[in-house]
C-alpha cells in the first residue's frame, strides 16, 4: 500500500483500515518489541498503585482520614520514590510510544513495504533521539498558547449540543498539527520551526476533511475504549445486585476481593485498549499527512515519471 497517494475524506478512512489489514501484524509486533519493556514496567507500577488505592477504598485501611494520612506519612519515602520512578518511566514510555508511528511510517515509505525489522526501527530511534527531544521541548512551549486557543474554542462549542459534537475535531486539529510536525521533522530536511510551519501548510490544504477525519477517529477510539472497559463493571454490579435481591448480604471481605479483581481487570483492559487505539489514531494521522504531502509535493508522481524508461 502506498503512503504517498492523493486521498479524499473517504479514502482517509478506507486506507487507514486497509493499512491495518495488510500490515497490522507487523506494526503491532514491532510496537511491542520496542515499547514492551516500558509497558510492562508501567503495568507493574500501576498494579501496585491500584492495590494501594483499593486497600484504602475498601477497608484494608479503615476509611478514616486520620488513618489514611498516618499511613501516607509513614510511607512517604517509599511513596515518593514510587512516584518518581513512575513519572520517569511514564515520560520515557510516552515519548517512545509517540515517536513510534512516525518512525515506522518513515521506514515504510522508504522501503515502500514492511521489509524492515525492529532493529531498523531501533536504529532510527537512535539517529533521531536529539530531534525527538527538541520536538518535545518546542511542543511544550507551543502547547500553552495553542492549548489556550483550543480551550476557548471548546468552551464556545460546548454552549450547544451540535457544538459539543465538534469537540473531537478540535482535539484532532491540535493532535494532527503536532503529529505532522514530528513526521516532517524526522525526515531531516527542515528545522523544527520550519516543520511546524510546513505541517500547518499541509493541514490547511484540506483542512476540514483532515481534521474531521482525525476527530472522528478520536471519537471512535473514546467510545470503543469506554464500552469495552465498562463491561466488567456492569458484570460486577449485576452480580452484586442479584446477590442483594436474593436476600444474601455480601461478605465485606469477598466484596473487597471482587472489587480488586474488577479494578485490576478494568485497568488491564483500559491499558491495553488505550495503547492499541492510540496507535490506530496515530496511524490515521500518518495516512492523512502523507496524503496531503503528496498533494503538495507530488512525490509519488515524480517517482513514477523518473521510472519511465528504466526498464529499457
Amino acid at each position: 500500500m502506498q503512503l504517498y497517494k492523493s486521498r479524499d475524506f473517504g479514502l482517509f478512512f478506507q486506507d487507514t483500515f486497509a493499512f491495518l489489514r495488510k500490515n497490522g501484524g507487523h506494526l503491532f509486533k514491532n510496537y511491542f518489541i520496542i515499547n514492551g519493556g516500558f509497558l510492562l514496567i508501567l503495568m507493574v507500577l500501576g498494579y501496585f498503585f491500584l492495590k494501594f488505592y483499593s486497600e484504602i477504598l475498601f477497608g484494608g485501611i479503615e476509611n478514616n482520614p486520620s488513618e489514611i494520612e498516618q499511613f501516607i506519612n509513614e510511607n512517604a519515602g517509599t511513596y515518593l520514590i514510587f512516584m518518581l520512578v513512575f513519572l520517569f518511566v511514564a515520560l520515557a514510555a510516552g515519548v517512545t510510544q509517540y515517536a513510534f508511528v512516525p518512525i515506522y511510517l518513515k521506514l515504510y515509505a522508504k522501503h515502500d513495504s514492511k521489509a524492515f525489522k525492529a532493529s531498523d526501527i531501533f536504529d532510527e530511534y537512535k539517529r533521531n533521539i536529539g530531534k525527538i527531544c527538541i520536538f518535545l521541548l518546542c511542543s511544550i512551549l507551543l502547547i500553552i498558547p495553542i492549548g489556550i486557543v483550543a480551550f476557548i474554542i471548546s468552551f464556545i462549542l460546548m454552549i450547544t449540543i451540535i457544538g459539543m459534537l465538534m469537540l473531537p475535531v478540535v482535539v484532532g486539529a491540535v493532535s494532527l498539527l503536532f503529529q505532522s510536525t514530528l513526521m516532517e521533522y524526522i525526515e531531516g530536511k527542515k528545522s523544527i520551526w520550519d516543520a511546524f510551519g510546513y505541517a500547518w501548510t499541509v493541514i490547511s490544504s484540506k483542512f476540514w476533511a483532515a481534521i474531521i477525519c482525525v476527530g472522528l477517529f478520536f471519537l471512535m477510539s473514546y467510545i470503543v475504549q469506554n464500552v469495552v472497559t465498562l463491561v466488567p463493571y456492569f458484570i460486577f454490579l449485576g452480580d452484586l445486585l442479584m446477590g442483594i435481591e436474593s436476600g444474601t448480604n455480601p461478605d465485606p471481605e469477598e466484596l473487597t476481593k471482587s472489587a480488586m479483581v474488577l479494578f485490576a481487570l478494568m485497568f488491564i483492559l483500559t491499558f491495553v485498549f488505550s495503547i492499541v487505539l492510540n496507535v490506530i489514531v496515530q496511524l490515521n494521522q500518518g495516512v492523512v499527512f502523507y496524503s496531503l504531502k503528496e498533494d503538495i509535493e507530488n512525490i509519488n508522481t515524480k517517482s513514477d515519471i523518473d521510472l519511465i524508461g528504466t526498464g529499457e
